[in-house]
């Protein structure tokens, strides 16, 4: 199998441009995954610094190796980033953050459901459990401040039932102010049970009834001339008020989605951001592809109808601008999904913000892509200018095969235009009928199926063509183009150069006999480099693929006679495949169902290749 080669990121156009506010960026790989989330109070100093050439600890420098690409999204404040950041690291799973395995790993505050006065817990492990669960925290520390915040605000038990059921006296918790003591009887069911609901109340981000019950309190309190007491209340109130003003992203209520529509020159892009059971879950970018002179109404509407048509619409829909046949449109989204969804526009308050919010991220997506696009223009026009064309290529697809000793052929040809990848043009090819390890006949066979749909006018004609190889690799397609009789089409073979090393690639043009060698600093040679990487990438992720999947199928499903029950009685008489294979035709043939000549031939499947 080939080597995989990458050229470095280079993040100078992104850095000239990337805002100032606070929010979190993701780093990406070559594949889009997201391999780490990161907070910054100043996104472009944070993620500048990356990128200073100062000396980074090991696993930075290996994580800014695997950096293919970056993403950010902006929030109103540093806590909403932490927030989000938590949220994000949770869904993606990134592997250079601290990540524990499973949401099994996460701790929980537990609120038991199965006792007259339920107690609060700190709990680790499988959600089927009986209470009701809140979380997952990020850590254990943050769970047990939580636990503290709410014993001293509500004064609820924490005890084990244990304990609980043999006092004959309050505690030490009691004397404190931190419990009610209900294991003495010095508060009733139904008041415990008041302070149960606020706490879950607050658990769930509903502080407003927990500040009215406080505030009451206080007042009682200063009432009774409990001045010391009402003073720990106004404490509590004040302590309540600093954990609302951390938890902002948590306080929004509902599921709903904000969607932002901004323009930078002809590029649009479409912001969404994501809250479900008031939890923000991050936000993406969307650049929708369209002619030109397309009003945004028009361009919004097709985006919600495309971008819900496929799956469950929240209940609301927060837009920033009015969309032509919302109401129709809520109508068909409410009808899938089996409840009312709306679509507003005319807002205020917090979903007002969210908006604002949210078309910041679009006009940042935007300004963003726009200056890529450009860059992408100009890597475009050095290739013109580097092969000689009459005019600026806007379709360039690329080849490679991918195999292991043979194994598993695999042929990609992925296709990169003047938006950069276009990736639902990417195609793989399963190579069939050749000799093994031959990448001549398997790359001929993969060009021949692509380039007769071509001729056939079911895909469009590239400007050129790129195979990752040397001579003999462009002769081959070379070849296969003059047989479709495809005219106009240049053929480039891009061959690794030197130790393979990014910077050192050769180019192979028919009319030339030597190779044609490119500065390391050019933009052509850059744009060359990535649409063979990708082609690369594409290529090896399809070929480990089919690899694993024949890896997984048994080598009795092969067997013509040998059905699933008959394998399955097989393997449940010898207790596995290895015994299986050990035993010997009579022993195979005392099988229930298993006739001897099935039996011979199970035989000869696992010792044909035996001398």
């Amino acid at each position: 199998m080939k080597q995989e080669t990458k050229t470095p990121f280079d993040p100078t156009e992104l850095l000239r441009h990337m805002t100032h506010r606070p929010g979190i960026y993701r780093m990406l790989d070559s594949a889009g995954r997201v391999i780490y989330v990161g907070k910054a109070r100043d996104l472009r100093r944070r993620v500048s610094s990356y990128f200073r050439g100062r000396a980074h600890d090991a696993k930075t420098i290996a994580m800014l190796r695997a950096v293919a690409g970056i993403e950010v999204t902006v929030t109103r404040t540093e806590a909403e980033a932490l927030m989000l950041e938590y949220n994000l690291i949770k869904r993606h799973k990134p592997r250079f953050n601290v990540v524990l395995r499973d949401d099994k790993s996460y701790p929980y505050i537990r609120i038991g459901t199965d006792h007259e006065f339920p107690r609060l817990s700190f709990y680790r492990g499988t959600r089927r459990t009986k209470g009701r669960l809140f979380g997952p925290y990020p850590s254990a520390a943050s769970v047990r401040e939580t636990l503290n915040q709410l014993q001293k605000l509500f004064q609820v038990r924490q005890c084990e039932d244990s304990y609980f059921a043999n006092r004959s006296r309050p505690c030490l918790q009691h004397q404190i102010d931190r419990c009610t003591a209900p294991c003495v009887g010095l508060i009733g069911k139904e008041e415990y049970r008041r302070d149960i609901d606020h706490a879950m109340l607050f658990l769930k981000g509903d502080s407003d009834a927990v500040t009215e019950r406080l505030v009451e309190r206080m007042e009682d309190a200063a009432s009774h001339l409990r001045y010391e007491r009402a003073a720990q209340y106004r404490d509590q109130l004040a302590q309540l008020k600093h954990i609302q003003s951390s938890q902002l992203m948590a306080r929004t209520k509902g599921d709903f989605d904000v969607v932002g529509l901004a323009a930078e020159g002809s590029v649009h892009c479409v912001a969404v951001m994501f809250f479900r059971g008031g939890r923000s879950l991050g936000s993406r970018n969307h650049f929708p592809r369209h002619t030109k002179n397309v009003a945004e109404g028009e361009i919004i509407r097709a985006f919600l109808l495309q971008y819900y048509g496929g799956r469950e619409a929240p209940k609301e829909i927060l837009v920033s601008r009015s969309v032509p046949e919302a109401e129709q449109m809520a109508g068909m989204l409410g009808e899938r999904a089996g409840r009312a969804v709306a679509i507003k526009w005319r807002l205020r308050g917090d979903r007002a913000r969210w908006v604002e919010i949210a078309l910041t991220n679009a006009r940042h997506g935007a300004e963003l892509k726009s200056r890529s696009t450009a860059t992408v223009g100009a890597q475009l026009a050095a290739v013109a200018h580097l092969l000689d064309l009459d005019t600026v290529p806007s379709r360039l697809e690329c080849f490679d095969i991918s195999h292991t000793g043979g194994e598993s052929t695999v042929a990609s040809c992925v296709v990169f235009g003047i938006e950069g990848p276009l990736k639902s043009d990417y195609r793989r090819y399963n190579i069939d009928n050749v000799t093994a390890g031959d990448d001549y006949a398997a790359l001929r066979q993969a060009l021949s199926r692509r380039y007769a749909r071509v001729k056939a006018g079911e895909a469009p004609l590239p400007d050129v063509v790129f195979i990752d190889g040397g001579r003999g690799q462009l002769s081959q397609a070379s070849s296969v183009l003059q047989e479709l009789e495809l005219e106009n089409v240049r053929v480039v073979g891009v061959a690794k150069g030197e130790g393979r090393r990014p910077g050192r690639e050769r180019l192979y043009l028919p009319e030339r006999n030597l190779p044609l060698k490119v500065r390391a600093d050019s933009p052509a040679l850059h744009l060359i480099q990535k649409i063979r990487d990708e082609a690369h990438r594409f290529a090896i992720a399809g070929h480990r693929a089919q690899r694993q999947k024949r890896r997984n199928v048994s080598p009795l499903e092969s067997i013509a006679g040998l059905g699933p029950k008959r394998r399955r009685e097989l393997l449940r008489q010898f207790g596995g495949l290895q015994a299986v294979a050990r035993a010997g035709i009579d022993d195979l043939a005392r099988v229930k169902g298993i006739s001897r000549r099935l039996a011979t031939s199970i035989y000869e499947r696992f010792h044909s290749d035996q001398a």
